[in-house]
């Protein structure tokens, strides 16, 4: 899920970005809230589109970056049907609205939306559930700290993002019961100097493991490994750009999906729906272990994985109990996708926020 942002005026006036394949090819359109290069959120769907366009033959991608949500995308997502496009992957959360909208009038373009549960005659969302890969990497931020405080930095309260802190926070407690997270929101999905300075005011505060849900991961992570603390990734692995700080994180892997869809698409089976990928599907990865992690934790983090790919695992189960001790979930009952899609709520052990 993701919030409007203010942009200039050049950024809106974005061109769209083809890549000079030939005009007979089929034309798949791709819009980004933030820079493809963030190495965060924009920069996973745009190693999809790369996928796509590698393995789906006869094939070319548009792809326009930094455009909010606000009726722009819509501007947006027409220039791209004029230019041919067939199909368009609306990556950002506050694009589907325009997206329904615009698809009532090109009803033979397809258009994919990236979550969000509404649907249209030609629109479909896609996502994937990461929450269980980020259960997991708690599971090492709960054993490598030392002080029992974790950070959290993130840009807003949405449930995605909601759905990131509570995971992160009840990973770690499995292994450390004790433990506490404290988040910061930054109110930008790509402000460096804010999370620059988040992180180092978590650090002052005493936390010595960091989690984060921005578009800008690896401010974070070299923060970390220059005051020597740890952080958990998300989005894309950004362990070269801190190798000794990362200690793991929740990657996304969005390329097999849209395959899926294009060529669900090209065949004429595809019917709009609400796809969800999780850890099994390889949608989302947890990524490689860095060095702070030890090969015991390793093990019962590995272990802990099997468990859940089995079944024999849920993260999102009962009991579940909120922030002010209410019982969410009673033991052993399932957390519905309604449910798990608005979270609007923290667990125990999710301390405070600072604004």
């Amino acid at each position: 899920m993701r919030l409007p942002r203010l942009f200039t005026a050049a950024l809106l006036a974005a061109t769209v970005l083809g890549t000079g394949a030939p005009a007979s090819a089929q034309t798949i359109g791709y819009i980004y809230v933030g820079p493809e290069k963030d190495y965060g959120y924009n920069t996973s769907h745009d190693l999809g589109r790369q996928h796509v366009e590698k393995t789906v033959k006869g094939t070319k991608t548009l792809h326009v970056e930094n455009i909010p949500e606000t009726a722009e995308v819509t501007k947006v997502m027409e220039r791209m049907i004029k230019s041919g496009a067939t199909i368009v992957f609306a990556t950002s959360y506050g694009y589907l609205d325009y997206a329904i909208e615009l698809g009532k009038k090109y009803p033979k373009v397809a258009f994919m939306h990236a979550g969000g549960l509404k649907l249209g005659d030609n629109v479909g969302t896609y996502w994937a559930n990461s929450d269980d890969a980020i259960y997991l990497a708690g599971m090492a931020a709960g054993a490598v700290t030392k002080s029992g405080k974790l950070g959290f930095i993130a840009a807003f309260p949405i449930p995605q993002v909601i759905r990131s802190i509570n995971a992160f926070t009840l990973g770690a407690q499995s292994v450390n019961p004790k433990v506490t997270t404290t988040v910061v929101w930054t109110g930008g999905w790509l402000l460096p100097a804010k999370e620059a300075e988040a992180s180092n005011a978590l650090i002052d505060a005493g936390v010595d493991v960091i989690g984060e849900q921005v578009d800008s991961p690896i401010t974070i992570a070299q923060t970390a490994e220059k005051r020597g603390i740890h952080v958990v990734g998300k989005d894309v692995d950004v362990s070269k750009f801190a190798p000794k700080a990362v200690l793991t994180g929740a990657s996304w892997n969005w390329g097999p999906t849209m395959v899926k869809v294009v060529d669900e698409i090209k065949a004429g089976t595809w019917k709009p729906s609400h796809i969800r990928g999780d850890l099994k599907d390889g949608t989302v990865n947890l990524d490689p272990f860095g060095p702070a992690v030890t090969e015991p934790v390793r093990k019962r983090i590995i272990a802990k994985k099997a468990e859940i790919l089995d079944g024999k695992f849920v993260v999102w189960s009962g009991p579940l109990i909120a922030q002010d001790g209410q019982e969410l979930l009673a033991a052993g009952k399932p957390m519905s996708m309604d449910m798990l899609e608005s979270m609007d709520f923290f667990v125990q052990g999710v301390v405070g926020t600072i604004q």
